[in-house]
């Protein structure tokens, strides 16, 4: 699933991609606040609901899923650093790459010949969430491919074969 802000020019900034097991809105119920961006589904995904009442319960009734809240809070901070650290870089490596060390956490596995990004988005999502234009974000991979850091294995699948190639790049 994918949170995103439209801008005033029209563009969509894609804030977040969620994958199995995330949840939505649980800061918002800690204050009843109103949750101020859109989001879609980008594959089949359930949703549930849950009312301020009933979370508050259940996060006084058990600490465990308190601090895995607070420590989802830590890791969506750190996410929202990153994007803002992406979209300040004025080099387009250099956000390509960023964007690519950013997914692995939620869509890499590792393999014999690297790290496999599995992902759900397509280059347009891609170029959003890197604060770039598609076309741009798909001229940066096809450098990356002849470069030796990547290659593609069909449209969603990206294999890092260099990582540090792309740490450097930052």
């Amino acid at each position: 699933m994918k949170i995103y802000k439209d801008l005033s020019d029209g563009r969509e900034q894609i804030l977040y991609l969620y994958s199995a097991g995330d949840f939505i809105g649980a800061f918002n119920l800690l204050k009843e606040d109103e949750f101020e961006f859109s989001a879609e589904a980008l594959e089949d995904t359930l949703i549930s609901t849950l009312s301020k009442k009933d979370f508050d319960e259940i996060i006084l009734k058990n600490p465990t899923i308190t601090l895995k809240i607070l420590e989802k809070a830590y890791e969506r901070i750190r996410a929202v650093e990153s994007l803002v650290e992406r979209l300040s870089i004025g080099n387009a490596d250099a956000k390509v790459a960023g964007l690519l060390i950013n997914l692995i956490k939620d869509f890499g596995s590792g393999t014999d010949e690297g790290i496999l990004l599995n992902l759900s988005i397509n280059r347009e999502e891609m170029g959003s969430y890197a604060g770039i234009a598609r076309e741009t974000m798909t001229r940066k991979l096809n450098l990356f491919k002849e470069l030796g850091y990547i290659d593609f294995l069909g449209n969603k699948k990206i294999l890092i074969k260099d990582r540090n190639a792309l740490k450097d790049m930052l």
